[in-house]
């Protein structure tokens, strides 16, 4: 390939912009119904021809072109595809549960909280360190002054207190 051949002279180029843009756009635009993303993906096209200016002469130039512009429409496709997948999966996922369940799961909260609101303050402090702090008998013991046993029956006594006001606990 000699100089005269080379796409990487800027006259060239531009030649072989003028000459298949227009076509190119078309192309893509009639696989994918998108403007905006035909005029994207020629743009990509063509900078792909003048990063490889070397290796493309501009007899092959025009094959060249619509090859990449297929590629990168096929691309977007491909990515688009993993994005719905991702957003349907998304929703199932939060979806999942039936209203029913999200208002039987909220009715149940609404009465777990009454329910330990009556607990006795001893036995509510202790039942809240243990199972919302996560806090061990020993230290429930030395947090509120009292022995570890003293501590694992207030616990206890509050669990009892909780399965006799509400069912399924």
């Amino acid at each position: 390939m000699n100089k005269e051949e080379s796409s990487c002279k800027e006259e060239v180029f531009n030649s072989l912009y003028r000459e298949l843009s227009p076509a190119l756009r078309n192309f893509i635009f009639f696989k994918s119904g998108d403007n905006d993303q035909s005029f994207d993906i020629v743009q990509e096209a063509f900078i792909k021809l003048w990063n490889n200016c070397g290796k493309v002469p501009p007899s092959k130039a025009k094959s060249f072109l619509y090859t990449v512009s297929n590629n990168l429409f096929l691309n977007t496709v491909s990515h688009r595809k993993v994005v719905l997948k991702f957003r349907k999966d998304k929703k199932q996922e939060l979806n999942e549960q039936s209203p029913q369940f999200l208002l039987e799961e909220k009715e149940f909260g609404e009465r777990l909280s009454d329910a330990i609101s009556e607990l006795t303050e001893m036995q509510r402090t202790a039942f809240l360190l243990n199972r919302v702090e996560g806090k061990k008998y020993k230290e429930i013991a030395e947090i509120l002054g009292i022995s570890e046993k003293a501590a694992g029956k207030r616990i206890h006594d509050a669990l009892a207190a909780l399965r006799t006001k509400i069912e399924k606990i």
